[in-house]
């Protein structure tokens, strides 16, 4: 793999000649529109479809333009491109079933709260009213936790909490108010501490992937309900649900002492165990060097950009600032390929994993690094324009 050290940029950086170069949020903009002319292929698929990695990566984009203006009119042009292939006139989504309660179809929902609120378009609104509605109606554990899809009965993921949490908070704060938006911010609270309570390792500060409420699952210990392993991307969504949440949480609500409670000590558990050479975490981050383990990208954007985050609003030391644009530097450094055609790429990325389903994903070590690795994945591409964002305020 060809390396490259890309400047870390703060505003624009410059080369030798005095030519400014594009910072790595809009070099990365640019590079996923022209390996995708089409948003609907971002997640290496070739037919339209509402899912939580178009959002993320529009939702990337749209803060990129906010920040970086010049490249406005490009971002606009191709989110409307994704909403008016899949939002009816009259706001159904297209391929959208509620009644699969998937979490997973809820995160797309921030980036349609910036659409809306960006081009006041009505179609929008029903639909973001449509994903709000399936909140309410959810299947959930005894304790009020969101299942994670239907197809998952008596199932949390931390994968999950990132899906449905920060865009529930932001929808309450914006179009609720009084006992209904109480209620809601209650809730949002309560779907992290519920995991977190089920998932949590008090030998190591690590909280394993998922909780089988009904213990009956193969990959479920039959005492805790817990999955066997702690995946690093699982772990890095729940960093990045609690950040995000934070932000639109009041600070007078109780649960954002709750939440910080939780997200400080994790937090330092996760700054110990950074590889010393590469600053990155491992695909299954209670094994470490363990033979076949490998350094996952995704997941350590994800951590990186919680520590810049909390650290940037108070949440957290100050010093996690310091650590997370180590981090970024070294993700630019070994991880971050300059290309022929002057398009930057992210390496080394899980493509996907998860639990159950068909064929049985049984949460073994041998499953985690069995998944196929690759370049450029949305869950990756995303989360490190937000990162850069973060860094070049």
């Amino acid at each position: 793999m060809k390396k490259v050290i890309l400047l870390l940029t703060v505003c624009l950086t410059y080369c030798t000649s005095g030519i400014a170069i594009e910072p790595n949020s809009v070099r990365m903009v640019k590079s996923e529109i022209m390996r995708n002319p089409e948003p609907r292929t971002i997640d290496f698929v070739d037919y339209y479809k509402w899912n939580y990695t178009q959002g993320l990566v529009l939702q990337s984009f749209l803060l990129a333009a906010e920040q970086h203006p010049n490249i406005e009119a490009t971002v606009d042009a191709y989110v409307k491109q994704y909403l008016d292939s899949i939002i009816s006139a009259d706001g159904k989504i297209r391929g959208y079933a509620k009644n699969n309660y998937s979490l997973d179809q809820i995160n797309a929902g921030k980036m349609l709260i910036m659409a809306y609120e960006k081009y006041k378009d009505p179609r929008f609104k029903i639909a973001l009213d449509t994903l709000y509605s399936q909140l309410q109606s959810h299947p959930r554990v005894a304790e009020g936790g969101f299942w994670h899809k239907k197809a998952y009965p008596n199932q949390m993921w931390l994968d999950g909490v990132y899906m449905e949490a920060p865009f529930y908070c932001e929808y309450a704060k914006r179009y609720l108010t009084g006992e209904a938006q109480a209620r809601a911010f209650d809730d949002v609270v309560n779907q992290i501490m519920v995991i977190g309570r089920h998932t949590y390792n008090s030998d190591n500060g690590l909280y394993y992937h998922a909780w089988d409420e009904a213990h009956q699952q193969a990959w479920a210990d039959p005492k805790t309900g817990r999955a066997p392993h702690v995946w690093g991307r699982a772990l890095g969504w729940y960093c990045m649900a609690m950040v995000d949440v934070l932000g639109f949480l009041p600070e007078s609500h109780p649960g954002h002492d709750s939440i910080i409670s939780i997200l400080q000590p994790l937090c330092k558990v996760l700054h110990g165990m950074r590889d010393k050479d590469y600053c990155a975490w491992y695909q299954v981050m209670d094994e470490g060097q363990r033979n076949g383990n490998y350094l996952e990208t995704s997941c350590t954007a994800m951590f990186a950009y919680t520590f810049v985050k909390g650290a940037k609003n108070g949440w957290l030391a100050d010093e996690y600032l310091k650590y997370g644009k180590e981090v970024y530097e070294a993700l630019n450094t070994h991880f971050i390929r300059e290309d022929a055609d002057n398009t930057i790429s992210i390496t080394r990325v899980c493509a996907v994993a998860g639990l159950g389903g068909n064929p049985y994903r049984n949460g073994s070590y041998e499953y985690y690094i069995s998944e196929p690795v690759r370049d450029n994945d949305p869950k990756a591409t995303g989360t490190y324009i937000m990162l850069s964002l973060l860094l070049e305020q």
